[in-house]
């Protein structure tokens, strides 16, 4: 009983969160995240904070500060310099879609598409979605793969889903 009764108190708390998060942008839930403090500092430095603050809506992918962690020593130094705001606004674009897609709008697309589903990103490029061991899974244009790892994050401008990888637009 007294895990249920935890499990509930913890719905709840995710519940209200949402409700917060919902009166807020996309820019505004990603600050009160501490795991997308590297997201943040990108998009500043990528001068994207008005967009990412515009009506929308926007579908934003947002990978956690681990995941460009994951990427070559020094890249996230070098992209964050001024002379690359071109680069990083590119890798930082190809990681949002138009459009306000729900994980259940994200699975019907892939059981619709035989398996996969691709969307094309504010960028201009594609991302393939499939599921994989039973979480989706993004994959970038150089076949690198991202696994979603929360969904459904609601802002008045959009949703996030958080992947665990930064994904590429090809070169």
């Amino acid at each position: 009983m007294k895990k249920i009764f935890k499990s509930a108190i913890a719905v709840f708390a995710m519940a209200a969160m949402t409700n917060i998060a919902s009166a807020q942008t996309i820019v505004d839930v990603a600050v009160g995240s501490k795991e997308h403090s590297t997201l943040v500092a990108a998009v500043k430095a990528a001068g994207l904070v008005e967009t990412l603050q515009g009506t929308g809506p926007f579908t934003v992918f947002a990978p956690v500060n681990s995941a460009f962690a994951k990427l070559p020593e020094g890249t996230v130094a070098t992209l964050l310099k001024p002379e690359n705001k071109a680069t990083l606004t590119a890798v930082l674009t190809y990681h949002v879609v138009a459009g306000n897609l729900m994980a259940a709008d994200v699975l019907k697309a892939i059981e619709a598409g035989g398996g996969k589903a691709t969307v094309t990103t504010v960028q201009g490029a594609s991302l393939t979605a499939a599921v994989e061991g039973g979480k989706v899974v993004l994959t970038d244009a150089a076949g690198n793969k991202s696994t979603v790892v929360a969904t459904d994050l609601k802002a008045s401008n959009g949703v996030i889903h958080v992947i665990d990888t930064v994904v590429l637009p090809s070169k």
